[in-house]
């Protein structure tokens, strides 16, 4: 049986996943206390649940790693019978634990990179348990071909690597068969995680874009799950991503984390942008951190880059045969000035615009030919195609060509080690370096100018002598746009497609003072030495933590189908309105205020024609012939549009434009309630606003007869948002000595009188009837924006003031689940209707004579 929780994301593709029988478990879910362990399965389907199944009574603080794969080696026995594992030193993820707390413990979970056969999983799974801590997803030949090789390195990897798909042979056509497979292989990863996850005390620690959708698979089955996601590859910009046909699925998947991680500011301003144009969300950056509110729960943006780890490093340059390697390189290269490149062999590592650059270097500066060489390691390619087949014989013919043209006796310019290359011998060619020299066209971090520092300043300590390595001074040349250039502010930057410019900087590099170099490489070194991987790990998880302290305080559940599928995170407090609960109230009261606003809660706000319809007339007609109600509608619109609206309901009382006019009934004049007459500020205001009008397409000004509003919701998101800031502060600044009050709301900018808000006409009303003799003990209040907040808060204080008693039965109530200082909410607007409908059958009839007397104040 598959849960049914997942199998609503399978038939997101096209509905033509493939059918996936009943999985054999093959480890049981690691407990913190004794207990009865019920099948996973039999209670799968319970995709809202909050807590674990079997809660544990010990808290014990664990995390599991998931990615695309283990940190360990598996190679076969020389027997042919089984298989030996080891560490994988070289692997992130393992050094990532020196960063975590040391009673922490970590349990991972990823792919293996060797193919084990069926009759050998569970016994590779044990093993691997026991020993290492690890937990393998055995992913079925066919999905990983359509996951790995397919989604992942044909689609996601060059899109995130700015790399369009502008034909069927550049790049290839979107294969709806490979993201089903992508997300096939996600759903095999999270049942590993289920499988060992105790979700009220594990933290769970998402890594690289190969698992994006994850987050959905876990958050459906634990709402309150801590987790973070961090993407080690470049975030592309949103009009990159926005051609993904996939783009919202992947989006709304990873704003399922709690934390999504970025190496710089340009990755995560990326991403954020995508949220704003595509889901309309917008963040907002508190006291250093940023945060992205989406349906009650605060996701945070982390952006950290990763480092190196010092001890490996250090360890690396304290063995024996690095030194003698050093020796051998001297020797080869001496007299020599040698350039250095280390990149894997990737189509986006720009390996052949160095070589080009080298050309360039040479024929620049001649006083370089016979002395300057380039040394280019390039490490085993990871993916496969046409396109890096291409590259491969491009940078051959440009390295043969360059040899030939500038080659002498005991000398070639280029140096190309097309092979696996260790660390230590890496670090061998990195002392004999004076430059090294990265050209990637785009790259997430690229930790090689990282190595190359330490490995330049050595080892610390007595017991070393740095005249095997020389002066600890280092020059760098590197790509503006890679990951850790921002933050290597002493490197020679450049744009690697400029050729020119590329070999101007490395002879600058090579032709520098040593007082120069070594300035530059101490400087490089503190911030190195102080953020490598552990920093990095620590300071993630810390934000991790204090992102998700609040998760067991609040009521959480799930809503949604397939990717659209989101948790609702509300405060214990905060909780849906019940219609008999209401009504139960509504009919012992004596005194009742309604306060109803009017756009987005009784006229829903994608409506274009905004006349009320006659259900809600007659409703609110019913409401005003109740003796014991007073019936308002509170809202931004002006007094004609309302007046003539509600014209049928005699009875009813309005406060327009926030307030600022306000009318008991339709036989009564209009009261204007702003602390001023005086609108000399129009001729301020209204000029500001053109400006910016002008200057915005899609924007538009909206004069009412005591306010100005600028809309902006049919500009571009991003720059309507930011003239909207701009106009604030501008509005604020040449508006200060006036009687008005400059606000912003959702994709507008208001300027309007002083004294005026939705608050002060529930004050108003409540005192008015407190002293009439009419003090309500029933108050209904309700609406959907910004400006409704001000009702709800002003009905604390008239309780504590004495103007509403402390047992009026209030249910203030907001429309849409959101954070709000109402206690109630209801759905939407259909849903506020159906209230007021239940409301209106229980009101008492008008009495046949003085309808309505009671209303006045």
């Amino acid at each position: 049986m598959i849960s049914r929780s997942y199998t609503n994301l399978l038939d997101l593709g096209s509905g033509n996943f493939p059918v996936m029988g009943r999985e054999k478990k093959l480890l049981p879910r690691v407990m913190t206390s004794a207990g009865v362990i019920s099948e996973l399965d039999d209670d799968d389907d319970q995709a809202n649940s909050v807590t674990s199944d079997v809660p544990s009574s010990i808290v014990v603080d664990r995390v599991i790693i998931v990615a695309n794969q283990l940190p360990v080696k598996a190679k076969r026995r020389p027997d042919n019978k089984g298989w030996s594992f080891s560490w994988d030193e070289d692997s992130l993820l393992l050094r990532m634990k020196d960063g975590l707390p040391d009673d922490m413990e970590v349990i991972y979970v990823g792919s293996l990179r060797v193919e084990v056969d069926l009759s050998e999983q569970d016994d590779v799974s044990q093993l691997l348990l026991d020993r290492f801590k690890c937990v393998p997803a055995f992913l079925p030949p066919d999905i990983l071909t359509r996951y790995y090789h397919g989604f992942c390195k044909q689609h996601l990897w060059p899109l995130f690597h700015y790399m369009l798909p502008f034909s069927a042979s550049h790049g290839g056509r979107f294969d709806r068969s490979l993201w089903e497979g992508y997300v096939a292989a996600n759903k095999i990863f999270s049942q590993k995680v289920i499988e060992v996850i105790n979700p009220d005390d594990d933290y769970v620690w998402i890594h690289d874009y190969h698992l994006m959708v994850l987050p959905t698979f876990l958050r459906r089955r634990f709402n309150r799950l801590r987790m973070g996601f961090f993407l080690h590859s470049p975030f592309p910009s949103s009009e990159i991503y926005r051609t993904l046909p996939v783009r919202e699925e992947i989006l709304k998947a990873l704003l399922n984390a709690d934390l999504i991680g970025f190496h710089t500011f340009d990755y995560a301003r990326h991403f954020l942008s995508c949220c704003s144009r595509m889901l309309g969300l917008e963040y907002q950056s508190k006291r250093g951190y940023i945060g992205l509110e989406y349906y009650g729960r605060t996701v945070g943006i982390k952006i950290m880059p990763v480092g190196i780890h010092m001890g490996q490093i250090e360890s690396v340059l304290r063995l024996a045969d690095k030194d003698w390697r050093v020796g051998e390189l001297k020797q080869q290269f001496e007299g020599k000035t040698v350039l250095l490149g280390v990149d894997d062999m990737d189509i986006f590592k720009g390996v052949n615009l160095k070589l080009l650059a080298m050309e360039q270097l040479l024929k620049q500066h001649p006083k370089w030919q016979g002395r300057a060489v380039l040394v280019q390691i390039a490490n085993p390619a990871r993916g496969r195609g046409k396109d890096l087949e291409e590259i491969q014989a491009e940078i051959k013919a440009s390295c043969k060509r360059i040899n030939e043209s500038f080659g002498q006796p005991g000398y070639e310019p280029i140096v190309f080690i097309d092979r696996p290359v260790s660390l230590s011998e890496r670090a061998a060619y990195y002392s004999v370096a004076e430059c090294v020299v990265v050209t990637a066209v785009r790259d997430g971090m690229n930790l090689i100018p990282y190595e190359y520092i330490v490995c330049r300043q050595g080892i610390p300590g007595p017991d070393y002598s740095s005249g095997s390595i020389g002066p600890k001074k280092s020059m760098l040349v590197v790509s503006e746009f890679i990951g850790c250039s921002p933050s290597l502010s002493g490197a020679m930057r450049v744009n690697p497609w400029n050729v020119e410019a590329t070999a101007e900087a490395m002879n600058e590099a090579i032709s520098m003072a040593d007082a120069e170099k070594q300035l530059r490489h101490e400087k490089h070194y503190r911030y190195v030495s102080t953020h490598d991987v552990a920093y990095w790990a620590r300071s993630f998880f810390q934000d991790m933590e204090r992102t998700c302290k609040d998760h067991f305080r609040r009521r959480c559940w799930g809503i949604g189908l397939s990717f659209g599928f989101r948790v609702v995170a509300l405060d214990p407090n905060f909780r849906k309105l019940s219609i008999d609960a209401i009504v139960s109230a509504y009919s012992r009261a004596k005194s009742r205020a309604v306060l109803l606003d009017y756009d987005g809660t009784v006229m829903p706000q994608t409506s274009i024609n905004k006349t009320p319809s006659q259900e809600v007339i007659s409703i609110i007609n019913t409401l005003c012939g109740d003796v014991k109600n007073t019936v308002f509608v509170v809202s931004g619109r002006g007094r004609d549009s309302l007046g003539k609206w509600f014209s049928p309901c005699k009875n009813l009382g309005i406060a327009a434009e926030h307030g600022y006019f306000m009318r008991w009934s339709e036989d009564k004049e209009w009261e204007t309630c702003g602390q001023s007459n005086d609108f000399g500020w129009v001729h301020i205001a209204e000029p500001v606003m053109k400006l910016y009008t002008e200057s915005t397409d899609g924007s538009t000004i909206e004069t009412k007869e005591s306010a100005l509003v600028w809309h902006h919701q049919d500009a571009d998101p991003g720059f309507g948002s930011s003239q909207a800031k701009e106009m604030l502060d501008h509005l604020e600044s040449v508006l200060a000595n006036e009687p008005v009050a400059v606000k912003s709301g959702q994709f507008i900018v208001e300027v309007k009188p002083q004294g005026v808000s939705k608050g002060l006409v529930a004050e108003k009303i409540f005192t008015s009837m407190s002293e009439s003799g009419t003090q309500a003990d029933f108050v209904l209040c309700i609406g959907d924006d910004r400006s409704d907040e001000d009702m709800f808060e002003i009905i604390g204080s008239a309780i504590n003031s004495g103007i509403l008693s402390s047992n009026t039965s209030v249910f203030a109530c907001t429309v849409g689940q959101k954070p709000s200082k109402a206690k109630y909410y209801v759905d939407d607007t259909t849903e506020v209707i159906t209230m007021l409908e239940a409301l209106a059958e229980v009101s008492s009839p008008p009495p046949s004579t003085e309808v309505g007397t009671e209303n006045t104040p």
